[in-house]
């Protein structure tokens, strides 16, 4: 997953960011209210963890922007505002969650996965497309119930062309679900990892059709025009 982490102090954000990275999340850090509303009207998240006390734009102002444009991705509120009055506010304006600082890592992680869980219930669980499955929860990919081995940007490639099946993904989409901001990829190495997907797929029914000028296109070979 992509993740968003908005949290003034570098030494909690780069702690967080290094422990969801060990899982394989792309994790974007911002310091500010400002800067965070930037980054969302300009690029999408799978979950958003947000401080309140932020510079300039506060927290309780960048979730309610995030609603008033009916966006439903999921925010976790992380913050040192430990009173009824705060955690109630956060939650009415629409935050999936409330934790408290300071906080055991461990207990984040459980967070996310239940915020993953709630979010998946409502979209109708797991992924499939032909023999494949995305199993979400887990962050792996099955191939006919067999567990499919995948390098991160492996993975990557896949995880957005699944969540956008039947609807063609642009390189620079595929860039952006890849990257953290600084990062950058070429066309050739983008176009290097679906190669090595395809292979991995090869002789499952399902096919990565590239749309000359578009992107790619995942969807099983009897669904192919």
């Amino acid at each position: 997953m992509r993740l968003l982490v908005v949290e003034d102090d570098v030494q909690i954000a780069d702690a967080i960011a290094r422990g969801l990275a060990r899982s394989d999340h792309q994790v974007d850090c911002l310091a500010d209210g400002q800067q965070a509303l930037a980054a969302l009207a300009a690029q999408s998240y799978d979950l958003i963890i947000l401080d309140l006390g932020l510079p300039g734009v506060d927290g309780y102002a960048v979730l309610r922007s995030l609603r008033a444009r009916e966006s439903h991705t999921p925010v976790l509120i992380l913050s040192a505002r430990d009173e009824l009055k705060d955690r109630v506010q956060g939650l009415d304006l629409g935050a999936d969650d409330y934790l408290v600082k300071p906080f055991e890592f461990s207990e984040l992680e459980a967070r996310i996965r239940a915020i993953t869980r709630r979010a998946l219930a409502g979209a109708g669980g797991d992924v499939t497309v032909g023999g494949l499955s995305y199993r979400l929860v887990e962050r792996r990919m099955y191939l006919q119930e067999v567990p499919l081995e995948l390098s991160p940007r492996e993975f990557g490639v896949l995880e957005i062309l699944t969540l956008r099946r039947g609807r063609v993904v642009s390189k620079s989409s595929i860039q952006d679900h890849l990257c953290t901001w600084g990062d950058e990829l070429s066309d050739s190495a983008i176009e290097l990892y679906v190669h090595r997907v395809r292979r991995k797929l090869d002789g499952a029914g399902l096919t990565i059709r590239t749309v000359r000028g578009f992107g790619y296109l995942l969807q099983a070979d009897d669904a192919a025009l």
